[in-house]
Formats: structure tokens, C-alpha cells, sequence
């Protein structure tokens, strides 16, 4: 009686199981992630603070994670080129991109917008945040930010400030700082941050708003003076550099950033064990040490708290554009 049973039934039995195991498959393939090695795209050239970071970050969340974290520069465009690069890869949790400042920027900036954080990406960890700091070369006659300031008015255009990209942190520090001092000072945008490094120490261009991670050492050695910091607080690498505020600029804050998004649709446990991974890198003494030592104010914490500060920091940064007119030049 049971034989011809399966007989009648077999081929229902044959197509809900192969059916299960379609249903089965995407899960179990998440929860065995990851079985090959991870790629962070750095849509910058190498050598720059993200670059630096995310090399950091890589070598130690690899153990972790259990496989390694390739590091990939795709720069070009004000980092549009690679940012896009990982919208349109396979959701899979094997490609992520180190956002960074500019990643706000672009969508208000450039029409049509080239990608949308909230509908194109999902966040994995907040990485951390860098003071903006303005160095000049020494032929420039200033030392603090009242003689700076004072030197820019009585030159008009005659200080030409390095950017690297229009709409990067550096070209808005530039903007708000030309508006909050009533100040003329001509704008020269690079490829990248690479660029301007050589061509700030040669003299070729006189002042750039830097990442402090790049340009601490060259401002230790004296090969550039460093005015002051954008931000709300001191910088611990250089305590001796006043802030903004309190030179009489309160509104000078600019927070360069840095935060890890997968393309949307990447499964959340997978989102999960990444994030699991980074955390747990940052904990690890030597990475706090290494990073602490280049002016990295680490973050971590959640996927939900990065959304929740990309939201807000767009809409800031959208403001901050429209009030200043800045184009793509």
C-alpha cells in the first residue's frame, strides 16, 4: 500500500523539496558568509586618509572575520567613480565602500545625482572622524589665525587654496571659512589628495583645509604651519593648535568622516557578522594605538547609527551647498 503511495506522489514529493532547498539556499549561503575574501573599495588614490584607514581596519578585522579584507583604490571623479562602483555590485556582502565626506556632497552637488546613500546602500559601522585642519606653506605670513586672516583681506585672491575635488571637505571647509571671515581666496581643485601634497610643500599653491592623519607629520617636521582646526575640540595629535571657535569663528566646524556601506540588498545577517568584525578590530590595542597616533577619532558601534547620521549629515551638508551657491566647477 505505501509503495504505490510515493508512486502516485512522487514527483509532488521531488518539487517541495527542491523547492525548500531554493528557499534554504540564500539563507544557509548567509549564514556561512563569508567563504572568500571581502573587497573595501577606497574610491580615492592610495596614500590618503581613507586609504590609510581602511588598510588598518582591514588587517585586523580579517582575523575576525576569518577571511582576508582586500583594500582596492578605484579614486576619480570626487570619489563618484568608485562609490558607484559598489551601488551597482552584487549584494552579497563581498564588496563594501569606505564613504567618506564627499559621499554626502555628491547627491546635492551634482545634477542628476550620481547615487543615493538611503535607496542605493546599506550602512555596515561608522569608522570614525578626522580633524580638518588649515596648513599653509611657511612663505605664507602667518603663524595663527588672526594674522592669516588679516593677510587674506589685505591680498584679495592673492592666497590660492588647494582642494581635492570640488565638493570635498576641504573645498566646503574653504567655502564656509571665505563667508565667515568676508575673506577672497582663490580655489584650486585637484584629482586627489595625493596631488596637493606635493604641490603644498613646493609652494605651488599656498594653504589647504587637510585631513590631519596626512598631514600631521609634515607639520611636526615644520614643513607646514598648521593654523587652526575645524572642529569643536583641540585636536589631541597637535594640542597646541587652537580651534576656530576659539579664534572668533564658532561656525568653522567641518568633520571630515569616514563609514563603511555595502550595496542595498546585501543580506542583514551578513551586514551583522561585518559590522561584528569591525568592532571587534577597533577594541584590539594596536589599532587604537596606530590610529589614535594619526588623529582618528574611532567610532564603531551599529549599521542603524550610521544610517541615522547619514541622514543627517546630507541634509546638513545639502543646506550648507545651497546657501553658499557651490557648483561643479
Amino acid at each position: 500500500m505505501t509503495f504505490p503511495t510515493l508512486k502516485r506522489y512522487g514527483w509532488t514529493l521531488v518539487a517541495a523539496i527542491s523547492t525548500s532547498a531554493a528557499l534554504l539556499a540564500p539563507a544557509q549561503a548567509a549564514d556561512s558568509f563569508p567563504t572568500r575574501p571581502v573587497t573595501i573599495v577606497v574610491p580615492f588614490p592610495a596614500g590618503g586618509t581613507p586609504d590609510i584607514i581602511a588598510r588598518v581596519l582591514a588587517e585586523k578585522a580579517s582575523t575576525s572575520l576569518g577571511q582576508t579584507i582586500v583594500v582596492e583604490n578605484k579614486g576619480g571623479a570626487g570619489g563618484n567613480i568608485g562609490v558607484k562602483y559598489v551601488s551597482r555590485s552584487k549584494p552579497d556582502g563581498y564588496t563594501l565602500v569606505m564613504c567618506a565626506y564627499s559621499c554626502a556632497v555628491a547627491p546635492s552637488l551634482y545634477k542628476p545625482a550620481p547615487y543615493s546613500i538611503s535607496n542605493d546602500f546599506k550602512a555596515v559601522m561608522m569608522v570614525g572622524t578626522v580633524p580638518s585642519v588649515l596648513v599653509v606653506n611657511p612663505q605664507v605670513p602667518a603663524k595663527n589665525v588672526a594674522q592669516f586672516i588679516d593677510y587674506a583681506k589685505a591680498n584679495p585672491n592673492k592666497l590660492n587654496a588647494a582642494s581635492s575635488g570640488v565638493g570635498g571637505s576641504a573645498h566646503l571647509a574653504l567655502e564656509l571659512l571665505k563667508r565667515e571671515a568676508t575673506v577672497d581666496i582663490a580655489h584650486i581643485p585637484y584629482k586627489g589628495a595625493g596631488q596637493v601634497a606635493g604641490d603644498l610643500l613646493g609652494g605651488q599653491v599656498d594653504m589647504y583645509f587637510d585631513n590631519l592623519p596626512a598631514s600631521l607629520a609634515s607639520i611636526k617636521e615644520g614643513r607646514l604651519i598648521a593654523i587652526a582646526v575645524a572642529s569643536k575640540e583641540r585636536a589631541a595629535a597637535i594640542p597646541d593648535v587652537p580651534t576656530f571657535a576659539e579664534s572668533g569663528y564658532p561656525n568653522m566646524i567641518v568633520n571630515p568622516w569616514f563609514g563603511l556601506l555595502a550595496p542595498a540588498g546585501t543580506p542583514t545577517n551578513a551586514i551583522n557578522k561585518l559590522n561584528t568584525a569591525f568592532n571587534e578590530a577597533f577594541k584590539a590595542p594596536e589599532v587604537q594605538e596606530r590610529l589614535d597616533r594619526l588623529g582618528v577619532n574611532l567610532a564603531g558601534g551599529s549599521p542603524d547609527e550610521l544610517t541615522a547620521f547619514l541622514d543627517q549629515e546630507t541634509a546638513t551638508i545639502a543646506q550648507l551647498i545651497k546657501e553658499n551657491n557651490i557648483t561643479v566647477e
